[in-house]
């Protein structure tokens, strides 16, 4: 009789497999969608940096809240709601991401001021936040394949460096024709599609966890995990150390932090398993992921500002500059699948992490005038080492994390992820202020004043430049320039010996990539119960 039914059911399991096979690509679809939405907001706004300056005179820390919120508040809630996901339906908290994201972009894009600014900006981490944890999760699950998981990681890899690249491109072809708030509108089209794309394809998913979702910690990781990087942030913006608003976010955050782990080993129930950082693949990958993203996304919001105020190049042509490195990182993402079976995860990652260290010590060649061949080469060098690196860490997390703890390994990827670019940007924005502030100490000429205003940023030199004129206004710009150059080249070597560090983080890899896992397929149709017979 069982025989019988094993037969009778044969052909209907490879039919729905067959099935199973095709949604799992139309998910990856949807997945690189929803990835596109989030990735081209976090690089749009680099080119318009310059224009929101210029129209609503941030000062230097409201300069830097208006590019780090996003990914601060973003990186502080994914686990909040990747473990959400987990409980009430990634797919519902996902269609809620996309709507808040569109609203908050219109909101950005008609914002008054730059605390306005400000507050947009952090609801669209909230929306991102909402977003993220799903697309890894997601493909965690419907991939479950080594093999097959490795190439959808590559696609969406590159989807994501589209997304960077499409960023500064179009960013700068709407600033030559509208106002720098016409680069978060183009939010909207992409949510209006997503929306009932996602509602019709999306398969709903829920973590396979019991008991109650623990929403103190929570919170204790949203609050714990803010604290930390605001404070770094007002160290990156040149405030004192021992200061009070830098001192206290900084131990309550690191205090809730330390509760929030101590908390999650005593629970039952934890909202995210810290036994996965025991694991030396899984925390070394973690951690390679946070030193890749520290080092490319404060490079690229410095190079778009040396592209513009110190060659002078028009928003559009600095997008047209940036775009070499979006591209070889799109390349190393759709290779990264074969690159990664012959070499394996160690020698990968390391290899990335040397060849951009390579690249950027090759870029402190840069000076006041342009080099497009030198340019050409260091982007494209840095995009393909950075995505090599990315790719192979990322694929390594996934693949120690058990399909049933997906989301918690995703929300932990992309909360180094983003953690990575809001320190990243703190950090080196913090070592490009201290080299180029003492440069403006003494200009002939210039007023205290003068130089210390000129002193808090490149585009505030020029302004304060312009209102002197004459030989000392020339004499202010000029050396404006020469000190951010020199700060440049420093924040470089800086970013090389951060991922030299990485490259040798990455020796806990393992060697070969092991495809012991089998393919699992979709839950999508679901079959009658005798047809795990044959299973």
């Amino acid at each position: 009789m069982s025989g019988t039914t094993t037969a009778a059911v044969r052909p209907r399991r490879r039919a729905t497999g067959a099935r199973a096979g095709a949604n799992r690509w139309v998910v990856l679809v949807v997945l690189c969608v929803s990835l596109l939405l989030v990735a081209l907001d976090a690089t749009v706004l680099h080119v318009a940096v310059p224009a929101v300056t210029e129209d609503l005179k941030p000062g230097a820390m409201e300069l830097l809240w208006i590019v780090d919120v996003y990914p601060l508040v973003c990186a502080s809630l994914l686990i909040l709601f990747g473990t959400l996901g987990d409980r009430v339906g990634r797919r519902r908290v996902l269609l809620l991401g996309y709507a808040l994201f569109g609203i908050a972009s219109a909101l950005a894009a008609v914002a008054p001021t730059a605390e306005a600014l400000i507050g947009a900006r952090a609801l669209l981490g909230v929306g991102g936040a909402m977003i993220m944890p799903a697309t890894l999760s997601i493909l965690r699950q419907v991939f479950p394949d080594r093999r097959e998981r490795a190439l959808a990681i590559g696609v969406w890899s590159a989807v994501a460096a589209v997304g960077a690249a499409v960023g500064p491109l179009l960013g700068g072809f709407l600033l030559e024709h509208f106002w720098w708030g016409s680069v978060f509108l183009v939010n909207i089209p992409l949510m209006l599609i997503s929306l009932p794309v996602g509602r019709l394809l999306l398969p709903e998913s829920r973590g396979d966890r019991t008991g109650p979702w623990d929403v103190v910690g929570a919170l204790m990781a949203a609050v714990g995990l803010f604290g930390v990087v605001f404070a770094v942030k007002r160290l990156g913006s040149g405030e004192p150390a021992a200061d009070a608003l830098t001192v206290a976010p900084l131990v309550c955050g690191a205090l809730l932090l330390f509760l929030f782990v101590r908390r999650q080993r005593r629970r039952t129930y934890p909202l995210v398993d810290l036994k996965m950082f025991a694991r030396p693949a899984f925390s070394t990958a973690v951690g390679c992921i946070v030193l890749a993203m520290l080092a490319l996304v404060g490079l690229e919001l410095i190079a778009a500002q040396y592209l513009q105020l110190v060659l002078g190049l028009s928003p559009l042509q600095t997008g047209l500059r940036l775009l070499p490195l979006t591209l070889a990182a799109m390349a190393a993402g759709l290779a990264g699948a074969r690159l990664l079976r012959r070499v394996g995860p160690r020698r990968m990652v390391c290899f990335g992490f040397c060849l951009t260290a390579a690249a950027v010590l090759m870029l402190t060649s840069m000076g006041g005038v342009d080099n497009a061949g030198l340019l050409l080469f260091g982007f494209v060098l840095l995009g393909f080492g950075l995505e090599t690196t990315l790719f192979g860490a990322y694929e390594s997390m996934l693949s120690e994390a058990p399909a049933a703890q997906a989301g918690g390994a995703a929300a932990i990827g992309e909360t180094s992820y983003q953690l990575g670019a809001g320190i990243g940007i703190a950090l080196l924005g913090s070592v490009m202020n201290a080299a180029y502030a003492p440069g403006l100490s003494r200009v002939p000429g210039v007023p205290e004043s003068a130089s210390a205003s000129a002193s808090h940023s490149l585009g505030e030199a020029y302004e304060v430049a312009g209102r002197l004129g004459g030989p000392t206004g020339a004499a202010l710009r000029r050396a404006a320039r020469d000190s951010f150059v020199h700060g440049l080249h420093v924040t470089l070597l800086v970013s090389a010996g951060l991922l030299l560090l990485g490259a040798v983080m990455a020796l806990r890899l393992p060697r070969a990539m092991q495809c012991e896992e089998p393919a699992v397929e979709l839950p999508a149709p679901r079959e009658p119960q005798m047809s795990r017979v044959s299973a």
